[in-house]
């Protein structure tokens, strides 16, 4: 099952409420990026895209819990595991920027970086998936 869907096979499509509660989770997911990727830039400056890699591992990790608690443990309702699944997740995680950032430094010539930064946000990020899903497991 995708998270991009409700989980609910009966569901005729997404509702307003849906759809409303996707854009919320969204706003709120969306800040959270912003405030988090400024506040590790305030700590590491912009030498390297820190602030994105950190969003997208924090992005990964937890959108392994929600989808271990939300899809697979318990009966939440459609609207909030799209609010958080697909709206706050969704607007969180930033592959378009990590994208961007990653071309950025190879048109300034910096393909160790690009590199170094396709290779740990790859690696960390299905690594802090899984972990968060093994973490959410136990409980």
């Amino acid at each position: 099952m995708s998270v991009a869907s409700t989980g609910v096979a009966d569901e005729p499509g997404p509702t307003v409420r849906t759809m409303l509660a996707i854009a919320a989770g969204g706003a709120c997911g969306a800040l959270l990026r912003w405030w988090i990727a400024e506040g590790v830039y305030a700590l590491t400056g912009r030498g390297f895209p820190f602030g994105i890699l950190v969003v997208n591992v924090v992005g990964s990790l937890a959108m392994g819990v929600v989808y271990v608690l939300f899809f697979e443990r318990y009966e939440i309702p459609p609207e909030w595991r799209a609010a958080i699944a697909v709206g706050c997740l969704g607007a969180f995680t930033t592959f378009s920027t990590f994208s961007m950032d990653t071309l950025l430094l190879i048109q300034q010539g910096d393909h160790a970086r690009a590199g170094m930064n396709v290779g740990l946000s790859v690696v960390l990020c299905i690594a802090g998936c899984w972990l968060g899903m093994a973490v959410a497991r136990q409980f």
